[in-house]
């Protein structure tokens, strides 16, 4: 069995394409000329370079790799590339939605249609929605906001949530084209830059919570989302659906830093929160210096949207029952988990634990 894994020398790519070694697939890499191969070393690696920005390109890539394979196609193909950052909006719409375009339209016409193709979204495409809490604060409880249901209408906030939607409506227009769609919430693990800066802020003793309301939020650690694409793209009932991911439970605010704090040997740590308006002011001037430096900074407009939403619940249910998903790490063991990588890979110094 052959499988197409696009976006491999990522994050979420790199721990995909060593599952299907793992399980006995014959595994390519889809990834651009200039993608790092640091976590691609295995030698039963094949890799095929992609430009899914250019329609006529693309088509004579995958012919040139469909007969590498003997005039056939890849049994299973798992889109995971995309953009999480970009300095423009259109660039957003660039790489995740003409770039699934051009892939899927590449492989209608060089008749190279898998039998699953996963398409990895994300739970960003539904925005603030369901932000009004069902239950007042109390002295002991926390407000209490309803989870999103896939019955939900998707509002999309950031540019990123848009462009991952515009991606999955053009997915499910086509017809005789066997799709699952995945939407993770925030997925956390080894190799992820971006809860890695949230571990650097608290070593160097500062921990900053977007807002003065409590938030409501979920994680997936990344091998429960591989887990969950091997289900999903061998189940019979999860073919033209989509799905939410997380590990099942909901957190607040200080959850994360709390138990990363407590890994890192309990430091002392300054838990500030900062109110939106400053948190949106702060990302405005960040955005603006980006754009005239040219280079991406952690704060922009995109991210104050994502940090200010306060209910960031979803149901996993469908997932359990029509793929037997099963998150099988808890935040707890995923921190743990990913600080010692961080040591090991030299991200943190060893003696932090």
């Amino acid at each position: 069995m052959t499988i197409l894994v696009t976006g491999a020398s990522g994050f979420i790519g790199s721990f995909i394409v060593e599952e299907a070694l793992n399980r006995g697939f014959d595994a390519w890499a889809g990834v651009r000329g200039t993608s790092s191969r640091r976590y691609l070393q295995d030698e039963r690696i094949h890799f095929a370079q992609l430009d899914m920005q250019n329609p006529d390109k693309l088509q004579q890539q995958l012919l040139t790799y469909k007969s590498e394979m003997g005039g056939r196609g890849w049994d299973y193909v798992i889109h995971a590339a995309g953009a999480t950052k970009c300095l423009h909006r259109e660039d957003f719409f660039r790489t995740n939605t003409e770039g699934t375009k051009n892939l899927i339209d590449a492989l209608r016409k060089t008749d190279m249609v898998p039998r699953r193709f996963v398409f990895l979204s994300s739970l960003s495409i539904f925005g603030a929605i369901r932000e009004k809490p069902v239950r007042r604060p109390t002295s002991d409880n926390p407000w209490i906001y309803s989870p999103i249901l896939l019955s939900d209408q998707p509002q999309p906030n950031t540019a990123y949530g848009e462009s991952k939607l515009a991606a999955e409506h053009y997915l499910q227009e086509q017809k005789d084209f066997p799709y699952t769609i995945l939407r993770p919430t925030g997925v956390y693990g080894p190799r992820e830059r971006d809860y890695f800066l949230m571990v650097q802020s608290i070593k160097q003793h500062i921990d900053i919570a977007a807002g003065l309301t409590p938030q409501e939020i979920t994680f997936v650690y990344v091998h429960d989302v591989v887990q969950a694409v091997f289900k999903s793209m061998a189940a019979p009932k999860a073919e033209g659906k989509a799905y939410f991911l997380s590990d099942g439970q909901v957190y607040s605010s200080r959850s994360y830093s709390d138990l990363v704090q407590q890994q890192l040997g309990n430091p002392w740590v300054l838990h500030l929160k900062l109110p939106l308006c400053l948190l949106r002011a702060v990302c405005w001037v960040s955005g603006k210096i980006s754009h005239l430096t040219g280079k991406m900074n952690a704060l922009n407009d995109d991210k104050y949207h994502i940090l200010s939403q306060r209910n960031w619940q979803c149901e996993i249910e469908p997932a359990i029952a029509d793929f037997d998903y099963a998150p099988e790490w808890s935040l707890e063991r995923g921190v743990e988990e990913s600080i010692r990588w961080y040591c090991k890979e030299g991200w943190l110094p060893q003696q932090t634990v």
